[in-house]
């Protein structure tokens, strides 16, 4: 069995500084960081921590720090993809010691942890919101995958691979989903994709392969389809997920907080 907690969107910013004025988004994850702590015993155990994406909010080399600090308590092996909001050298610079990424060049790579291929790919444009795969990323993935061949594979991106229905965040999507279909999609062995960016969980299917969207640690966007719809965040903390292999996957969210209980029915 092998066990992996997803965290997304943590939006780390420098001592003192508020996100969007109003986020205490360090507080935000330490908080989620406890809880994962206390209930530890009721997960089992964990292998490894994937963060997908928006790491920092501003790309500073503190906020990098700060994150790595908060994190630190949980005592795990940390893997991280770049999101829009992350900056490649100083991030790079920031866990190049922890021997995740290249030198140069795009944040891609791939480690295995336990049974399970783990795969992070750079879908970043500095300066922008939309995200994109590069044709070295996309030769990366589907070379790749080739060498994989059948074994398990969690693969993780930032933007989602798939069109949300959130307007406002579907106009900084993913601008080459289809030539990311097309990869995946020749992969005959189990595969979970999971990516970020939307603040909220949705599972899509991509031909045989399914996705999962992450919640943010510190904010939510809601489900709104109207052409209209308000663009902005919900202050709603909305926790991680946890990803099990065991001859297939399961992926399960947990709560940034636990209700009174159990009561006995």
């Amino acid at each position: 069995m092998t066990t992996i907690l997803q965290i997304s969107d943590t939006h780390i910013a420098p001592k003192g500084v508020l996100v969007s004025n109003s986020l205490d988004t360090s507080a935000s994850l330490e908080k989620l960081v406890v809880r994962l702590n206390e209930k530890r015993s009721q997960f089992g155990v964990i292998d490894c921590v994937l963060v997908s994406g928006d790491i920092s909010e501003d790309g500073s080399v503190e906020s990098y720090n700060r994150f790595k600090k908060i994190l630190a308590p949980l005592d795990l092996p940390v893997f991280v993809i770049p999101g829009n909001h992350d900056l490649r050298d100083p991030m790079r610079n920031a866990f190049m010691k922890d021997g995740i990424f290249p030198k140069m060049g795009n944040l891609n790579w791939h480690k295995k942890v336990g049974k399970v291929h783990l795969l992070g790919l750079d879908s970043l444009i500095e300066g922008k919101g939309s995200g994109v795969l590069t044709p070295d990323t996309l030769q990366y993935l589907n070379d790749t995958l080739n060498k994989i061949k059948s074994e398990p594979v969690l693969l993780a991106l930032h933007h989602p691979p798939f069109k949300s229905g959130i307007k406002f965040m579907d106009e900084i999507g993913l601008k080459n989903i289809d030539m990311f279909v097309r990869i995946i999609s020749k992969f005959t062995g189990e595969m979970r994709i999971v990516c970020g960016h939307i603040h909220t969980m949705m599972m899509v299917g991509i031909n045989k392969h399914m996705v999962v969207s992450a919640p943010s640690s510190c904010s939510s966007f809601a489900y709104d389809t109207r052409s209209n719809a308000p663009v902005g965040f919900m202050d709603v903390e909305g926790g991680c997920l946890l990803h099990r292999w065991n001859d297939g996957f399961k992926t399960v969210r947990i709560g940034p907080t636990c209700g009174s209980g159990p009561f006995p029915f």
